[in-house]
């Protein structure tokens, strides 16, 4: 199951001079635009998602002509766009509850979430002069984020890193600043694996961390141990990889240390039977291969759209996203969906209509 729910959710086409089918909603704000011939959507949220969504929404400018205008502000900023009604989807790492105040609280009613990607938290690290690879216990990074280890040199590091040198350095750990998914997704993972982190912190988008420093976003967390000796942080696979920053290896359910990279995440999403949006945790998975900080990303928008223009843009732009575009996953170290996942997304996309048709 899920674990702990969020703490604290909030926290080119030149325009046509004869638009028809513009959608005003909130402050005025331009959510989805149709000129006839071709279209604009709008979504923001989780920066997790960020690589890999741009990479297939220029695909899809390219091959469909409609373009797909995404914001990445973090699932809770995304989450909270689309309860206003400013954009057309939301994307987050983790599906809102149905139990939670802000999803009986949107504007546009009934909520559609299904998966989008799956991808995976890095373990990166700033140690000058070290060109190994560390590897990482559970019990090290529980320690490490708690604050109850501050030292690169600290004997339980030394102890599985025998074959690195190891400066005398000062741990700075890095984490988000923001309501974040990718924060969900570590936190997810830590409670699972460490008590302590579980009574003490919790899982959520937002955390009272007991350490360190704070960033907003992906690209500033990674900049931010970039440009720090010493740090340490949680950051999406992708943009450690495009970085080219160091991140290490994980030691998982069975004892195996793993590298993150599109197969060993595919290994972790293969062990959940079934996936839902009340059962859609994969940290900590069993297997050999199974890199144990994955987690699936989703796209949340409302059941009825208030033209059937958008609602077959959304339709196929989604459709499309979920199976045709998943090859394009590994281009940016993520992973595609497991067959099942793409079904179950198509099954939840099957509620999407529009409110110029009438009620059954």
């Amino acid at each position: 199951m899920a674990g702990d729910r969020r703490k604290g959710r909030i926290g080119g086409y030149a325009w046509a001079a004869l638009l028809v089918g513009v959608v005003l909603a909130g402050c005025g704000s331009v959510i989805a635009v149709s000129d006839g011939t071709g279209s604009v959507l709008t979504g923001a949220g989780s920066t997790f998602d960020f690589p890999f969504l741009s990479r297939a929404f220029y695909d899809y400018d390219r091959q469909h002509h409609i373009e797909v205008n995404y914001q990445p502000i973090g699932s809770g900023g995304g989450v909270l766009q689309l309860m206003q009604g400013t954009v057309s989807f939301g994307a987050t790492d983790v599906p809102m509850s149905p139990t939670e105040k802000s999803l009986a609280e949107a504007r546009g009613g009934p909520v559609i979430e299904l998966p989008v990607t799956l991808g995976a938290d890095a373990i990166s690290y700033n140690l000058p002069g070290l060109h190994t690879k560390l590897t990482f216990t559970p019990a090290i990074l529980a320690g490490i984020f708690l604050g109850r280890i501050t030292n690169w040199d600290d004997p339980m590091i030394r102890a599985v890193n025998r074959h690195a040198r190891i400066p005398h350095l000062t741990i700075v750990v890095v984490h988000r600043a923001d309501s974040s998914g990718t924060t969900y997704i570590f936190t997810d993972y830590l409670s699972r694996v460490s008590l302590a982190w579980r009574k003490q912190v919790g899982t959520g988008e937002e955390v009272e961390w007991p350490v360190g420093v704070g960033a907003k976003g992906n690209t500033a967390v990674a900049q931010t141990i970039e440009a720090t000796p010493g740090a340490i942080g949680y950051v999406g696979l992708a943009y450690v990889r495009t970085s080219h920053m160091a991140y290490g290896l994980v030691e998982n359910a069975d004892h195996h240390f793993v590298i993150p990279d599109p197969a060993t995440i595919m290994a972790a999403a293969q062990t959940l039977s079934r996936l839902s949006q009340t059962d859609f945790s994969i940290v900590n998975a069993r297997g050999a291969y199974s890199y144990p900080i994955s987690g699936f990303s989703w796209v949340v928008l409302y059941a009825h759209q208030k033209h059937q223009w958008q609602a077959s843009v959304l339709r196929q732009m989604l459709t499309w996203l979920i199976t045709t575009e998943q090859r394009q996953a590994y281009t940016v170290g993520n992973a595609p969906l497991p067959l099942q996942a793409q079904a179950y997304a198509v099954r939840q996309l099957a509620a999407l209509g529009d409110r110029d048709k009438p009620e059954r």
